[in-house]
């Protein structure tokens, strides 16, 4: 498998006729793009789309696989996944650590409960997943704002947990870390030590809005404020540096006004000492 490498953004309609008219800016190494709102396209649009894949790498991060729901695994819904990632040579897919379905699609990402009997659950159904699409998947920890009942583990535990039982691979979202810190009263650097960092794979790193002092809402739809920016340093000098993605899904500007965020994660990327090399010495 062939990972991108370097800075990211989410590719999104608005940003099209830009792309176009004066090409891709060189600090973008990669785009995302959720399989979900790309399938179905035909026409200009496919074309375009064929175009991009042409000049960037691609990695596909999905919406809808409700990879903890009790409603049995969509594995047609998977198979059309599989379809599309080998028709454009994207390797890497990742999907949320949640569920979002009970008979029917509910259109928001909800919390497990942090149970051993949740992890098993989702462990089988990842394995499913994985022999369907032929190739490891990624598992994003997700933002949530009520914790589900009944948790005999804290998150990073229960994380932790999954990606062992399952053997996938880890999306480790910076953004969500520190929304969850606030919302639920944790040491965000603390959970980042909890984590594996052999199964890390990729990152994101977003905006958000401050509801209030103990409420942070997950918008995608502002500029990722200092304490995010630090976590992320914090994550690459301690797991290295890993493929990393501007989210920006709301209140979406011109992309230039997006360059300068893109510009510092390759900027901190850029000034991460090797783990390799900081153990050497």
């Amino acid at each position: 498998m062939a990972y991108p490498s370097g800075a990211g953004l989410g590719l999104r309609q608005e940003h099209l006729s830009t792309l176009f008219d004066d090409g891709v800016p060189d600090v973008i190494n990669f785009f995302e793009i959720a399989p979900e709102n790309w399938m179905s396209h035909g026409g200009r649009k496919r074309q375009q789309l064929n175009t991009l894949l042409e000049q960037r790498p691609f990695v596909a991060h999905g919406l809808s696989l409700s990879i903890g729901s009790s409603d049995p695994l969509d594995e047609d819904f998977v198979e059309d996944i599989a379809r599309f990632l080998d028709k454009h040579h994207i390797d890497l897919y990742s999907e949320h650590l949640s569920w979002c379905s009970a008979n029917g699609h509910l259109y928001d990402l909800l919390p497990l409960p942090f149970t051993e009997q949740t992890v098993d659950h989702v462990a089988q159904r990842v394995k499913r997943v994985q022999h369907i699409l032929g190739r490891r998947i990624a598992l994003e920890n997700t933002s949530f704002y009520m914790a589900a009942p009944h948790a005999s583990m804290d998150e990073a535990s229960f994380v932790c947990a999954v990606l062992e039982a399952a053997d996938c691979d880890l999306h480790l979202d910076i953004n969500n870390v520190f929304v969850n810190s606030v919302n639920f009263g944790f040491d965000p650097y603390q959970y980042l030590q909890a984590l594996p960092t052999k199964r890390i794979v990729y990152m994101h790193t977003a905006g958000h809005f401050r509801e209030a002092e103990d409420l942070v809402i997950d918008t995608h739809g502002a500029e990722v404020i200092d304490d995010v920016w630090q976590l992320l340093n914090f994550s690459y000098q301690q797991f290295g540096v890993f493929p990393t993605l501007l989210e920006r899904d709301f209140n979406i500007p011109p992309l230039t006004e997006l360059l300068p965020e893109v510009l510092h994660i390759k900027r901190l990327q850029n000034q991460t000492v090797p783990v390799t090399a900081r153990v050497a010495t």
